[in-house]
């Protein structure tokens, strides 16, 4: 039988006016946005309407921005009774997703991904770092190209994103070596605009606090399994869920081998839910069996059914 998951936008797919459509449209969006000001002590729906840029970019007000419209969408998605099977997100979309199956509350989640911004801009500060897409490669060269760079600085496979597609993390002197060199070599290599080398051993300056604040938060068993970054594989158990989190910070985002499994269960249909369309342009370079359809909108929801 045909399954459906749902999956959850990270970094890189915040703008200016997110959320506001959905926000201006459907009134529980709305108050939920609303909720997530009153959580925070600022106003984050203020942020994502207006910007500037530049703030809303920074990594701790993406994230708990990122986190809420997909929570403004589950409201649409719960309301209409749309049925799904599985759950996965990208980085921070992995919270989203935890948070779609019921693996903890709207405010827990969403004071997490702010802790969790606010430790890796901190942690980006104190142990700079860059990240770099390579394309047109597979993992094996990937990992030849980080040992050639490790004398100048650390750097390792971050996101395996899609087939010719994976994105490194490391140390800025580090990246930067593997960038000539993949121009060297013809490899066509795009350096990242972030503010630290996210899922790194240089973000373990941020892991014991981001294990802290997980430990405070109740995470509840989910009846829809979340294909978990880390290991690519369904997980229901919350203190699995939470455990993974806190490895998932500087593990690589195995998102091809999670899109992978998601097929091998009989995923045939993907709702990607929130800002932008990132997943669904890399779903259609890991399989064209899967359709994936962006929801960020009453208008896209109705297309949808």
């Amino acid at each position: 039988m045909s399954k459906t998951i749902l999956l959850f936008p990270g970094q890189g797919a915040q703008y200016v006016g997110m959320g506001q459509t959905l926000a201006s449209t459907f009134e529980p969006a709305k108050k939920l946005m609303m909720q997530a000001d009153e959580i925070l002590g600022f106003s984050l729906s203020k942020l994502m309407a207006e910007g500037p840029e530049d703030v809303l970019k920074s990594t701790d007000n993406t994230q708990p921005a990122l986190f809420t419209v997909s929570a403004m969408v589950m409201e649409l998605l719960k309301s209409e009774g749309f049925a799904f099977d599985y759950v996965a997100g990208h980085s921070l979309g992995e919270y989203s997703a935890i948070y779609a199956a019921g693996g903890f509350s709207f405010e827990d989640g969403l004071r997490l991904v702010r802790t969790r911004g606010e430790l890796m801009a901190s942690a980006g500060s104190k142990n700079p770092g860059a990240m770099a897409a390579i394309m047109g490669q597979d993992e094996a060269k990937i990992l030849e190209l980080c040992e050639a760079v490790k004398d100048v600085g650390t750097v390792v496979p971050a996101n395996i994103n899609c087939p010719g597609q994976i994105v490194v993390s490391g140390a800025v002197a580090g990246v930067n070596k593997l960038v000539e060199n993949c121009a060297a070599a013809g490899i066509k290599a795009i350096p990242l605009a972030v503010s630290g080398a996210f899922h790194s051993p240089l973000m373990q300056f941020a892991q014991a606090g981001l294990a802290e604040a997980i430990a405070k938060t109740k995470f509840n068993d989910v009846e829809k399994p979340v294909i978990a970054n880390v290991i690519a594989e369904p997980v229901t158990k919350g203190s699995e869920i939470a455990d993974l989190l806190v490895r998932q910070l500087v593990s690589p985002v195995r998102w091809n081998d999670c899109m992978n499994k998601a097929m091998s269960l009989g995923v045939t249909q993907g709702v990607e839910v929130g800002s932008g369309k990132v997943l669904m342009g890399l779903m259609r370079k890991i399989s064209r069996d899967v359709k994936v359809t962006p929801v960020e909108t009453i208008e896209a929801f109705e297309a949808l059914k």
